[in-house]
């Protein structure tokens, strides 16, 4: 049970000052100047994909929208501000009583994304959709970036389950992202329990190294894990001799030994001497994990290995050597003025360097071959071509204020999954290359 993204009672904080300094200060100018209740539209998008990535993945809405709903300023956001003067008093009596009342529309979480596409379109008055700019982007950024490393990495593992282990390569809140990041790039279970708890992602794990150093014995250490846990429990066999261990932890849980962890050493070599021995020793059923710094491409390297599953840790919660996706909050059309029949004006940054951007509100869909295949992205501004409005990407999020679109973890990692397996077989290359689908402007 998902009960954060079924909407079960979790105690959040609130994030309203999840935020830069420079989303109040612009708030008062425009409450100042009679701007601040124009009709805006603000889209996030990433110009580019990191090097050599062929694909993005779309990670943190539900996070997102939890994000969103607890945008508060109580008493002590207040205080704060007020004491450190921040802003003026009208405008924190305008924040006191901040509700986003707007709408929300964006690509479904897992589904994947390219250079330009608007994976999440935020529409309000310019005051309450500008303060959002900051969390949403905090979180798309390192949720993408995490399932993508994730997506890669289950890619190149196939039917062999990955276990996500990252927790203490980085912040402990992060973890706890990176966790659901990771389930739906394709991992299968944490170690992190509070990942668990907050998300229902199954946890596993059973023993360190420090397990078998405080017995006097390796053989104490089995003995009391296998007392404890049972015969098809997970034992930990590099610590001193990975051959001798072996042998004695068939010798003690019995040819019905779950598995054997190792988490040193040459593990292409290792893992071949490990399964012949356990063959030898009657275990054939019995499962090789393997740990140790993994990324994609060393997960790529064990393809013909006999190992049957992936501990994944630092590389998977930095993202595999690209922490984030670089997408950005741009405002892209506003009103002439408050009055709120007053019609949208397309607006956009123009700027050297590559940074500039393409104004109006847009729509997006994804064109198929002829065997189903996505040849490219296309985004649009007006009507949608009648031959793609069944393939259109984006959906409703959060209407006046209200989230309607909270849906299981589960059901984001399936999708995801789809998502995936409809892109050019090119896709899971871990070669070097530019996207695996063309973006094209309608």
């Amino acid at each position: 049970m998902n009960t954060a993204d079924l909407g079960l009672p979790v105690d959040v904080p609130s994030t309203a000052l999840f935020t830069d300094h420079y989303e109040l200060t612009m708030l008062q100018a425009a409450l100042r100047a009679g701007t601040a209740d124009r009709h805006s539209v603000f889209e996030v998008f990433t110009r580019r994909l990191p090097e050599g990535r062929r694909y993005g993945v779309v990670a943190g809405t539900g996070r997102v929208l939890d994000a969103v709903e607890n945008f508060r300023f109580g008493a002590g956001e207040l205080g704060f501000l007020r004491e450190a003067g921040i802003v003026d008093e009208p405008t924190l009596q305008w924040l006191a009583d901040y509700r986003f009342s707007g709408d929300i529309w964006g690509y479904p979480e897992g589904e994947v994304y390219f250079p330009g596409s608007p994976v999440l379109r935020v529409e309000g008055s310019f005051a309450e959709c500008v303060l959002l700019e900051t969390v949403i982007l905090s979180i798309l950024n390192h949720d993408s970036a995490i399932a993508a490393a994730a997506s890669r990495m289950a890619s190149a593992a196939g039917e062999r389950p990955l276990i996500e282990m990252g927790a203490r390569r980085t912040h402990e809140l992060a973890a706890v992202a990176a966790s659901r990041a990771a389930y739906v790039g394709g991992f299968a279970t944490t170690s992190d329990l509070a990942a668990g708890f907050r998300y229902g992602i199954p946890t596993v794990g059973t023993s360190a190294h420090a397990f078998t150093l405080l017995h006097d014995s390796e053989r104490d250490a089995f003995r009391a894990q296998v007392d404890t846990l049972g015969e098809g429990t997970t034992l930990l066999v590099d610590t001193y001799d990975v051959q001798k261990a072996v042998r004695t932890a068939v010798e003690i849980a019995g040819p019905k030994l779950g598995a054997v962890r190792i988490d040193s050493g040459d593990l292409l070599l290792v893992a071949h001497r490990v399964r012949q021995q356990l063959d030898d020793l009657g275990a054939k059923d019995t499962k090789i994990v393997v740990t140790s710094d993994l990324d994609e491409y060393a997960i790529a390297s064990l393809a013909a290995a006999p190992v049957d599953a992936y501990g994944v840790g630092t590389q998977l919660v930095t993202g595999s050597g690209h922490p984030t996706c670089s997408m950005v909050y741009k405002l892209v059309a506003r009103a002439e003025s408050a009055d709120p029949k007053a019609p949208l004006v397309p607006v956009a940054k123009k700027s050297v360097g590559g940074k500039a951007s393409v104004g109006g509100r847009k729509w997006a869909a994804r064109r198929l071959d002829a065997d189903g295949v996505a040849e490219a992205e296309v985004v649009g501004l007006g009507a949608v071509p009648e031959e793609l409005a069944d393939r259109q990407l984006l959906v409703e999020l959060v209407r006046g204020g209200e989230v309607i679109a909270r849906e299981p973890l589960d059901t984001v990692r399936e999708r995801h999954i789809a998502a995936r397996d409809a892109l050019p077989l090119s896709a899971t290359q871990l070669s070097k290359g530019e996207a695996v689908i063309p973006t094209e402007y309608a």
